[in-house]
Order: C-alpha cells, then sequence, then structure tokens
C-alpha cells in the first residue's frame, strides 16, 4: 500500500492505493504554507488516519523538481520552496517519498486510468488559470527525475498577430519572466487579457465562453483570435513529441465545444493527418493529481 497526496497552495489531499484500480480518496486538510513542521505533521496525520504504515508515499506537487540539485521551485508554498523536499520527508517521516509536478501526474492519471489508454506517447494539456502539460512515453513519465518537459505554456512563442482578419497581438509579459508566452493567453486567465485587448472589454472567461456560445460578435472574434494563438504552440508540441492524444484538462477543458474549435485547427496544423478527435476532454475528472501520483508510486514499487 502505497499512500498519494495531491498537495496545492489551498489544500492537501491525500489517497490509499493498492493497484491501479483501488486508489481511494482520502480527507482534505488546509495547507500549512509558512511553517514546514506543520506541513511534514498534516502528512503524518493523514498517514496515520490510515491504521496502516505504507511502503512509500508519492506527491504531486504545483512545483517542479530540479533534475540537478533535486530543490523544489514551488513559489506559492513558501515553506517547501528550495528543500531538498523529498529527502527532507524521508527523514522526518522515515518511508520513501516521491515526488512530481501536478501537471506531470495529471498526464501519468490519463496515461494510465483515462483518455489515453492505448497510447503510446500522451500528451496531457492543462488549460486552467494558465497553462501546463506533461508528457508520457510507454507507460512512463518523462520527467521521473523532475524538469520542464512538458511546459508547453513557456517560452516566447506567440504571434505577434492572429485571427480571420489578423489583429496585432501585444507580448504580454508572463509570469516566468518572460514576454509572449502561451501561458499569457491560452489559460483563464488569458482569454479575459485578449478580450479585453481586442474590445476593451473586462469579461471573466464564463461570461466570454456563454456569450460565444450565444453568437455575440466580440466574444467570437476572442475565440477565433485565441484558437489561432494556441493551436500553433499545441501543433508544434504534438509534432515534436509524436503524442498521438491529447487529454486536456483545467476549467477551459469543461467547454468542450472549445475544445472541438482547439481539436480543429490543431489537427489542421500538424504533419501526421488524424481523422479522429486528438486533443479531446480529459478522463479522469476527479483528483488526477492523486491518481497520477499513486500511479508513479506504484510503477516506483514495482521497479
Amino acid at each position: 500500500m502505497i499512500i498519494s497526496f495531491d498537495i496545492g497552495g489551498t489544500a492537501i489531499k491525500g489517497g490509499i492505493a493498492r493497484s491501479e484500480t483501488d486508489i481511494v480518496p482520502l480527507g482534505r486538510r488546509p495547507t500549512p504554507k509558512d511553517d514546514f513542521a506543520a506541513f511534514v505533521e498534516t502528512l503524518r496525520d493523514i498517514i496515520a488516519e490510515t491504521g496502516e504504515r505504507p511502503s512509500r508515499i508519492a506527491l504531486s506537487i504545483a512545483g517542479v523538481v530540479d533534475p540537478d540539485t533535486q530543490r523544489l521551485i514551488c513559489a506559492n508554498i513558501p515553506c517547501i520552496h528550495g528543500r531538498t523536499l523529498a529527502a527532507d520527508l524521508e527523514t522526518e517521516l522515515g518511508l520513501p517519498v516521491l515526488i512530481a509536478n501536478d501537471a506531470d501526474c495529471f498526464a501519468m492519471a490519463e496515461a494510465g486510468l483515462g483518455a489515453g489508454r492505448g497510447h503510446r506517447i500522451v500528451f496531457g494539456a492543462i488549460l486552467g488559470t494558465g497553462v501546463g502539460g506533461g508528457l508520457v512515453a510507454d507507460g512512463r513519465l518523462v520527467n521521473e527525475a523532475g524538469g520542464f518537459a512538458g511546459e508547453w505554456g513557456h517560452g516566447p512563442i506567440i504571434a505577434s498577430a492572429a485571427g480571420n482578419p489578423p489583429v496585432a497581438i501585444p507580448a504580454y509579459a508572463c509570469g516566468c519572466g518572460q514576454k509572449g508566452c502561451v501561458d499569457t493567453v491560452g489559460g483563464a486567465r488569458g482569454l479575459e487579457r485578449l478580450h479585453q485587448t481586442l474590445h476593451n472589454l473586462d469579461l471573466s472567461s464564463e461570461e466570454i465562453i456563454a456569450q460565444w456560445q450565444h453568437g455575440e460578435e466580440k466574444a467570437t472574434r476572442t475565440i477565433d483570435v485565441y484558437v489561432d494563438l494556441v493551436a500553433s504552440p499545441l501543433a508544434l508540441t504534438i509534432n515534436i513529441t509524436g503524442a498521438t492524444i491529447v487529454p486536456v484538462g483545467g476549467g477551459l477543458s469543461n467547454v468542450e465545444p472549445l475544445l472541438a474549435e482547439l481539436d480543429h485547427a490543431v489537427r489542421a496544423r500538424i504533419l501526421r493527418k488524424f481523422e479522429r478527435p486528438l486533443v479531446v476532454r480529459s478522463e479522469c475528472r476527479i483528483e488526477p493529481g492523486l491518481i497520477g501520483a499513486a500511479l508513479l508510486g506504484l510503477k516506483a514499487e514495482a521497479a
């Protein structure tokens, strides 16, 4: 038995995994952001609640492990940022610890138990508040040792003009320190930013999408530009990785007409032609971080 954790800036969720088909969620607790001792104690309490001693724990975290130093980059939870977290937790808990990025865990969940089943190369894309991704090949996470593979949301590659007819697009500043990243336009906040740029209107992503689905002219223009901007970097990612399925998670994945538009645009821009949908809604809708971390932990146990 292993215990997996999905650790976010707001809550820590746990789960018990005995096999790929036996993963049971536990409760959730607030994340101690500024107190490492309290963070460890929260994990210890969740472990104790199971009444069993796991063989290891596996964590899905909204952060990245530096593959050279094994230090965690996790700005939204200061008490674990910069730590060699796996080693520190192994010392505190006396258990083997595996850590993976949350988007990587999402991709692993989709490859193992979701829309990516039966595919050799799966690229999991997140279109949520921002943009993320993870890459699984032959059932193995490319970032098993940490690193940034799958981070298609970052890099100064957004087109300077998009839509039909084309309209100029600013190189928006990104939180990563660069300008013109997919993350600046591809998530919900990016969609809102585009709408404000195009029409000088401040609407929520939900309002923009609702208006688009009712045929409103300005929202339709925004979605046209959005799809044009996002489809090209996603198509490039598919060409480079050879992915044959792209499960999409995050809030925007709930808008299936938007995914259909994006899928159509992406398939028109890639080298390998597919007659079936390629960019699809994810299937692991509940706790993909827990599932992905559990699958990684179970694979580590079997190795």
